[in-house]
């Protein structure tokens, strides 16, 4: 008799055989060690439980079975898919009854379970990490298998297949065809994130590896992830302008927020019942100067009877109207109506916008730095003085950014002919406001690499919209399968190109290793190696 159906006959503590599927079931939820934990602090300490649970050393026996791997990468998958459906839960009930307290509700339909997104993304996630655990085991068994002297006929008539499967990195890469189960989940925003934040990633540490390699030895102090800043930003700009519906809108929102003396609000004691161009209406005004070739201003308060602004510019006649008549340019006239000096409105825009950008990275430095708490409670000083230099620096990078992209607009009136670069002109604007990353080019990757992120999304649905490129049916997931792979890899060879210690430890759990950091574990055998050939 098998192992597997001896233990399913096993009496319980209570003295009854335990029911195969029960066994099962047991199996693919808990385990062993797991178990023997919960009735050490739980189960144990409760006289009517403890009389039914059968002890520790009891369920190791009813629960064993022949393959405790592919028990183990259920059990994780299920887990998994628990803990992401209770967390997007609790967060649809926090956004939809906390969170929109007071706003008007709108009738949402129901849909099917199969076709909700938080089931979907859940089975999706929950599917890469079982998919991504039996693969890599089944591919490196094949490869044990074909390294054998049984298989030597095989590779001899397959030499082309052989080489391919017996690579040390082709578990790496047939693991990563768990990748495709992203495909469960709808096409929409949230799946192109995580594909550009994988391929990204995957570049990510590329370059680290490259740069372990000793290809970047030489390079000079200014080199690094900073100059992804002017680029992103630039195209960011460009986006912003003219095609806003491929802009991220939370982005929008930031810069438009912190953006005084160039984005004109509706005066306190303006009538109610004129109209007056809100913020994006300024924005579309700006493309549609752009596209006119940046046309000089005529002040109606020096030419009253003279028609000033061109059909398709009326909107912004509100704030135009009033304009300083020394300003020359329609686009100067709009940005800062009040003020003819160009110098004097971005003096004044620092003045204003940095002690606000101050304040909120205060707020969200001080939070984040809550978890370094011990680095504080043993040096304050040196602690608060970092936490300060990181404040100022972020806030004089941000301040910089948004207000150079404004300002340059304004620059480009004096050195540029009107007709010179007439729409390409914001594309330079945003890269001299993305030079400012050169303060935080030490500490602000994570912030590069974010911006560089929004604009790859960004920069890929321009392109569909404007028909420069095609679409190509479910390439996000795709992307993610040859990032995933690219990343499997990486890791494979050179575990510390990957230079994040929580990405390491995650990549242990998707291969099925645990929560461990092999970067961390290859340092400590090299350190007690040197430490045995000194002895």
């Amino acid at each position: 008799m098998s192992s597997s159906s001896s233990s399913s006959q096993l009496p319980s503590s209570g003295g009854k055989p335990i029911d195969p599927i029960l066994r099962n079931a047991l199996r693919y939820t808990i385990s062993p060690r797991e178990y023997q934990l919960l009735h050490q602090y739980l189960l144990s300490r409760a006289p009517a439980v403890r009389k039914r649970a059968p002890p520790p050393r009891r369920y190791n026996a009813i629960t064993k079975g022949s393959d405790d791997y592919n028990a183990a990468a259920i059990r994780a998958s299920l887990r998994l898919a628990v803990a992401t459906l209770s967390g997007l839960k609790a967060w649809e009930l926090i956004t939809t009854r906390v969170l929109a307290r007071g706003a008007d509700k709108r009738p949402t339909r129901r849909t099917a379970v199969w076709k909700s997104p938080n089931i979907r993304l859940s089975c999706s996630l929950s599917l890469i990490l079982l998919f991504h655990r039996l693969l890599r085991r089944f591919f490196i068994r094949l490869r044990e298998s074909l390294l054998t002297n049984e298989a030597r006929s095989f590779r001899r008539r397959n030499p082309r297949i052989s080489r391919s499967l017996t690579s040390s990195i082709a578990p790496a890469i047939g693991s990563s065809l768990a990748g495709f189960f992203l495909a469960v989940y709808p096409g929409d925003q949230l799946r192109i994130t995580i594909a550009i934040y994988v391929f990204t990633r995957a570049l990510e540490f590329c370059y680290n590896y490259l740069e372990e390699l000793g290809y970047f030895r030489n390079r000079p102090y200014w080199f690094g992830s900073w100059l992804l800043m002017p680029v992103a930003c630039g195209q960011l700009l460009h986006a912003f302008v003219f095609d806003r519906d491929c802009f991220p809108e939370a982005y929008g929102r930031f810069i438009l927020g912190n953006s005084p003396e160039y984005v004109q609000k509706r005066p306190a004691n303006y009538p109610k019942s004129l109209s007056y161009p809100g913020t994006f209406d300024i924005v579309d005004s700006l493309a549609e100067i752009s596209k006119l070739r940046w046309p000089p201003f005529t002040s109606p308060i020096m030419f009253p009877a003279t028609e000033t602004l061109p059909k398709s510019l009326r909107r912004i006649s509100p704030i135009t109207s009033s304009a300083h008549p020394a300003i020359k340019s329609l686009s100067c006239a709009l940005l800062h109506p009040n003020d003819p000096s160009c110098m004097r409105t971005y003096v004044s825009y620092w003045i204003q916008a940095f002690p606000k950008v101050a304040r909120f990275f205060t707020l969200v430095f001080t939070v984040v730095s809550v978890t370094r708490y011990k680095a504080f409670l043993d040096s304050p000083i040196s602690a608060i003085n970092k936490l300060a230099k990181s404040i100022l620096r972020m806030s004089v990078f941000i301040s910089g950014a948004i207000g150079t992209s404004w300002g340059s607009i304004c620059l480009f009136q004096y050195i540029f002919p009107r007709t010179f670069l007439s729409t390409q002109r914001w594309f330079l604007g945003g890269f001299l406001g993305g030079m400012w990353a050169f303060l935080e080019r030490k500490s602000g990757r994570s912030n590069f690499m974010y911006s560089a992120r929004l604009s790859i999304d960004s920069l890929w649905k321009v392109g569909i919209k404007r028909g420069w490129w095609c679409g190509i049916k479910n390439g996000d997931v795709l992307l993610f399968v040859l990032s995933l792979a690219a990343v499997n890899v990486l890791y494979e060879i050179s575990p510390k190109s990957v230079n994040s210690g929580v990405a390491r430890k995650c990549l242990g759990v998707l291969r099925g290793e645990g929560w461990i950091d092999r970067a961390v574990l290859a340092r400590d055998r090299e350190g007690k190696q040197v430490q045995k050939s000194e002895e």
